[in-house]
């Protein structure tokens, strides 16, 4: 048994908070109790708030009435289990709640994996069910626990997108346009685009004047632009738009410059959540939600099971490693500290160059 200490969001109301705290929490039968020591955030946490009704992201952790619980990526140890197959002291990452400790049911369980069975959560999109038993992976990923909470699911949606994007040649594409490409999952598009001999599409970025400096340094645009400039974009390339900022404006501005020439336009992010809506009837192709759970079950039967998840992961190590020295992680502990830094996030006043890591165990 342990004492839980958890975030609570209202789902209309994403700045509207509540601590809830002293709550005990046990194992039941075949199930784990879990101590959660860090966890990364992002604006990602934002999109996951954003799209919880649409993608099920509200229904992993159930609170109660209109609150909500926002997943985040974290490790964490068993500290009590009632399972034969997962010992206490086992490592864990993967899909938690914003707390200090949840309960799991696993299930499937591998030497390097298990998925949590609890029934609430069958029907939703079954990649966040599964987690990694990190001390059967490679000493490459476990010595990178920071990285991988903070970075690695943000870089492994940039290596689903930028597979989708290779999967599809690019959409006959001469440049890609990255909206928000100062976010974590943008750069890290970014970088792989850039990194790839085999692509000749120019890499543009779109991202604010604050965050310029950042972007260039990272190296990994053939072009930045800031917003307000689009016209700045080369209108005669036939151009794949990837949208991270979730800003309908900058959407429609690009649309109407680029016109016909936009093959290819997937919504990711969120990074200004407030800028979204309906985009309306524009030229070019038309404005899509990118469902990263469908390019991974369309490669998990033409690769095998796992097979683009791994592929990713490591992808995201390298990443991680690659642009290690233009972030600089921030430690927060505590409900208060989680909850200033979660209303930052929504004001976007969170820099490109800050990576916060939080913990709300004592």
């Amino acid at each position: 048994m342990a004492s839980c200490t958890e975030l609570w969001v209202d789902r209309k109301d994403f700045r509207k908070t509540r601590t809830v705290g002293e709550r005990d929490l046990t194992a039941g039968d075949g199930q784990v109790l879990v101590a959660i020591d860090k966890f990364g955030l992002t604006a990602n946490n934002v999109s996951y708030a954003l799209s919880g009704e649409m993608i099920g992201y509200w229904g992993y952790f159930p609170a109660e009435g209109q609150w909500g619980k926002v997943p985040v990526w974290a490790c964490g140890t068993v500290v009590e289990s009632h399972s034969p197959e997962v010992p206490v002291g086992e490592r864990l990452w993967g899909f938690f709640p914003m707390a200090s400790h949840t309960v799991l049911t696993p299930g499937k369980v591998r030497e390097d994996q298990l998925v949590d069975m609890a029934e609430h959560r069958q029907n939703l999109p079954a990649m966040y069910n599964a987690y990694r038993r990190t001390k059967a992976e490679p000493d490459i990923l476990t010595k990178l626990e920071n990285e991988r909470c903070l970075l690695f699911p943000l870089f492994a949606t940039s290596f689903v997108l930028y597979d989708y994007l290779i999967d599809n040649a690019l959409f006959g594409a001469e440049q890609v346009v990255i909206g928000s490409v100062s976010s974590k999952t943008g750069f890290g598009l970014a970088h792989l685009l850039h990194r790839d001999s085999e692509i000749s599409a120019k890499v543009v970025g779109v991202t604010s004047a604050g965050n310029t400096a950042f972007v260039r340094d990272l190296g990994c645009c053939d072009q930045v632009v800031n917003y307000g400039e689009e016209s700045e974009i080369d209108a005669s390339l036939r151009t794949a738009y990837i949208d991270m900022s979730g800003n309908v404006t900058l959407t429609r501005a690009l649309h109407q410059h680029i016109g016909d020439n936009i093959v290819e336009s997937a919504m990711v992010g969120a990074s200004h959540w407030e800028g979204g809506g309906a985009a309306g009837d524009l030229p070019g192709a038309k404005p899509t939600f990118f469902f990263a759970p469908g390019q991974i079950a369309k490669r998990d039967k033409e690769w095998g099971p796992g097979a683009i998840w791994q592929k990713a992961m490591m992808a995201s190590a390298e990443i991680a490693m690659a642009t290690s020295g233009n972030l600089k992680v921030e430690w927060l502990h505590g409900p208060e500290a989680l909850d200033n830094a979660w209303q930052q996030l929504l004001d976007n006043q969170v820099g490109a160059s800050r990576g916060l890591m939080v913990s709300l165990l004592d």
